[in-house]
């Protein structure tokens, strides 16, 4: 149980910690109804889960004997974000009255954390720091934590996303919160590139 406290700190600080799913996480809340965001929550947490379980098992060692395979990851990762990036740039402001509309979904949280480089480094990590070289009671006891405390962290920005929704009923503020969140996703990229 000693291991218990330090594994959960652990698992909100990423969780909750700012990052592109978040982002998409409070952009959803904002442009869309509450039950939709909690899909891509669902989907974001349960890939993020089976990420955590591949890393703790063995698939990072794998991955990196693969010549190239960690190049293209982060270039399929920096693609995706840049493209997440431009949607919300692009956005012109306006919640529509049919919420369901574009709304990023399950899948697109499942596929985004898997393209998340802030994912694999904090399953990396936390892989690394808590798990003994990886003993398997660990990591699963480590997964079963992180279930939790990764959906409700991700719901927060979701629900603090729906409170700014009805303090942005105009367009174009809208927008410019739209423009910022681009811009901090794209600035994300940046960091893998200097990497």
């Amino acid at each position: 149980m000693s291991i218990v406290l330090p594994m959960s700190i652990f698992a909100l600080a990423a969780s909750i910690s700012p990052g592109p799913v978040n982002l998409v996480c409070l952009s959803t809340g904002i442009r869309r109804s509450i039950p939709q965001g909690l899909v891509f929550v669902t989907g974001a947490t349960l890939g993020f889960v089976v990420l955590f379980l591949g890393i703790g098992f063995g698939l990072n060692s794998l991955l990196t004997s693969l010549p190239g395979f960690e190049r293209w990851l982060n270039g399929a990762a920096i693609a995706f974000l840049l493209f997440l990036s431009y949607r919300l740039a692009r956005d012109d402001g306006r919640i529509p009255d049919d919420a369901r509309h574009e709304a990023a979904g399950f899948a697109t949280g499942a596929l985004m954390q898997w393209l998340n480089p802030k994912a694999w480094l904090a399953s990396i990590a936390g892989i690394g720091a808590y798990t003994n070289g990886g003993d398997a009671s660990l990591v699963w006891l480590f997964a079963a934590l992180y279930l939790p405390i990764c959906w409700l962290s991700l719901s927060c920005w979701v629900y603090a996303g729906a409170f700014l929704r009805h303090l942005v009923r105009r367009p174009a503020i809208l927008r410019g919160i739209n423009r910022t969140l681009a811009a901090l996703l794209a600035a994300s990229c940046s960091l893998f590139l200097l990497d």
